[in-house]
Order: C-alpha cells, then sequence, then structure tokens
C-alpha cells in the first residue's frame, strides 16, 4: 500500500491524535511498524501495548508490516503529527546524520554487550536530536547478528565479486562495495519482487529478516559473520505524549523500559533457533571463513575513519569513549 494511500485516512489518525488531547478518558493511538506479526520485534511491541493497556488509559491499535506507513516513511509520519506512535530503523537515517549508522559499521560493535554499552553512551545524542524533531525514543531493540544469503557456497570474499546483494542501510552498502557485491538498498517488503526481477540475487541481513521473506525461495546458503548489530526504536510524538496524564505517561515508560530489556532477550534467543529453522526449510548453514571475518573487520576500521570524518565533534566524542571502555 503506497504512503500516499495510508495519509489519506488522516480522518482516522486524526481522531486517534485528537483522543489524546482529551483530558477525560482513554486515548486511542494508532501505531505503524514495518514487519510481520512473526518477527520478535512485533511480538514485542504486542507485549508492550499489553502492558502500557494494563497500566495506563491508553490504547495503541497496532498496523504491522507496513500495512498503514511504509517503514521508511514511519519517522516522517511521526513528526507531522499523522501517527502518535510507531517503530523506526535508525540505520535509515545516516543521511541525516552519521550518528544513524555507527552501529551498523562491521564489527564496531559485534556482539551484544558491545551493542548495549554503545546505546547507553548514544542515548543522550539521540534524546536531544529526537526532541529537536519532536519525538521522543522510548525503547530500543537490536537486530540479531548479520549473514549473507546466497544461491552458493561463501569460501572467501572472491565469491563475491560482481554479485547483487540486497542490504538496508548507506553503512551496510558502503560494506557491501568494499566487499566486491554490486549492493543495493531496498526496503524489507520489497525483496521477494526483486529476487523475481532479477535486481539481487544476494541479501546481507539477519535470520529472523531470512525467515520473514522465506529466503529459502530465492537463495540456497546462509552464512553468518555476526558484524553488526543495528537496532530499532519505538518513538512517540512528543505533543502527543506531553497531552496525556502525568501517570499515563509514567505508565508508559515503565512499559518501554520493560519492552527494552525484554527485546535484547528476545533478540539474543532468536540467533541459533532461526539458524535451526533456516535449516529445517533446506538451506545450507555455515559460519563465514576466516578471510571474510578478517576483511569484513578491516572495512569495519576503514568505514570507521570515514564516519569521523562526517560525524560531528559531539558524535566522535562519544565513538571515543566507547573505544576507551572496550
Amino acid at each position: 500500500m503506497r504512503i500516499g494511500k495510508n495519509l489519506l485516512r488522516s480522518a482516522v489518525v486524526g481522531a486517534a491524535l485528537a483522543l489524546t488531547a482529551m483530558p477525560v478518558g482513554a486515548a486511542e493511538w494508532i501505531m505503524a511498524s514495518g514487519y510481520p506479526d512473526s518477527n520478535f520485534h512485533t511480538q514485542n511491541i504486542k507485549q508492550f501495548i499489553e502492558d502500557v493497556k494494563a497500566s495506563t488509559s491508553v490504547d495503541i491499535k497496532l498496523n504491522s508490516n507496513d500495512s498503514l506507513i511504509k517503514l521508511n516513511a514511519i519517522k516522517t509520519a511521526l513528526q507531522r503529527g499523522q501517527i502518535p506512535i510507531g517503530e523506526i530503523r535508525l540505520g535509515v537515517y545516516g543521511n541525516e546524520d552519521p550518528m544513524y549508522i555507527l552501529a551498523g559499521l562491521p564489527f564496531i560493535a559485534s556482539d551484544y554487550g558491545s551493542a548495549w554499552l554503545l546505546k547507553d553512551l548514544q542515548k543522550e545524542y539521540f534524546d536531544t536530536a529526537f526532541k529537536k524533531a519532536g519525538l521522543r525514543i522510548l525503547y530500543y531493540t537490536p537486530w540479531p547478528g548479520q549473514g549473507f544469503y546466497t544461491k552458493f557456497p561463501v569460501d572467501s570474499t572472491a565469491d563475491f565479486m560482481g554479485k547483487k546483494l540486497r542490504i538496508y542501510s548507506t553503512a551496510t552498502q558502503k560494506m557491501g562495495e568494499m566487499l566486491g557485491f554490486n549492493a543495493t538498498i531496498l526496503p524489507f517488503a520489497e525483496i521477494p519482487q526483486a529476487f523475481s526481477t532479477g535486481l539481487i540475487e544476494a541479501l546481507f541481513t539477519s535470520p529472523q529478516t531470512g525467515i520473514d521473506i522465506q529466503a529459502w525461495d530465492n537463495t540456497s546458503n546462509f552464512t553468518y559473520a555476526g558484524a553488526i548489530f543495528s537496532k530499532n526504536a519505538v518513538v512517540v510524538n512528543e505533543k502527543a505524549f506531553s497531552a496525556l496524564s502525568p501517570a499515563d505517561q509514567a505508565g508508559i515508560l515503565a512499559a518501554a523500559t520493560k519492552a527494552e530489556l525484554r527485546g535484547w532477550e528476545m533478540s539474543a534467543a532468536t540467533t541459533a533457533a532461526q539458524i535451526k529453522t533456516l535449516d529445517k526449510n533446506g538451506m545450507k548453514t555455515a559460519k563465514a571463513p576466516g578471510d571474510v571475518i578478517a576483511r569484513m573487520k578491516e572495512i569495519g576500521l576503514e568505514m570507521m575513519k570515514d564516519w569521523r570524518t562526517t560525524a560531528s565533534p559531539e558524535a566522535n566524542a562519544i565513538l571515543d569513549r566507547y573505544l576507551a571502555l572496550q
């Protein structure tokens, strides 16, 4: 469904926002997210919604799987007040600020402990940026480690040369190109069609995404690299949030704290189980060979140097603090 058509629902969305301004009674919010109900991000959001409903007068109606607004347009819709709450993928916005893609540099934060530390150090920076945009981040959830979905086994980086790869951010596009791929950024929902038309022939993404799009229909091998633990965020429009009672605000923030920890635990628990799911569907799974890992680490360091040249002094200071704690 195109964003233009979706935004014709403005009467419905406007009604939801109007309800948030009412001093008495329940507020009904419409929420947009980009992934199917089977995705752990969506499952975590649903539990967050239940927690909010149990402790506040806010009733959140989730529209998942790009059914209301496309994932890449959700942040804009939040800023315009077209929806009060939504889920975004931070790495999509690297053109706005390099900080969005720092976690997407390969092997910069390549395990959950490092990714959590980086998240904590970035929090104040993001809070300030989102406040200027009239938004507030409620919680962050990481994707599991990443890997390559291909039609061939991966023995070395030579296997990547000239292959058409789908990736999801400017950072992973650059990584893919440095590995020898012809890398193209495509939204999640467009992956199956891109395979059918020959636009892509490989993916770099998580086991979760591979299952969501049934990668075994178009690829036969999954080569796990880890490497990147990029993050999604659930974001609220500050005006809509401020219209709630103090008790409801506190309830939402408490539910968000629970959702963040639960989301990280869900992410960590999914990788092994999901790789087994890929196996059960006929895919050959393996860990990335040393040649690939070594090259990705080199690329990560090269990309970090380039990142520093475009990032603000404040962003560079956060990276310095993070590296000093490693």
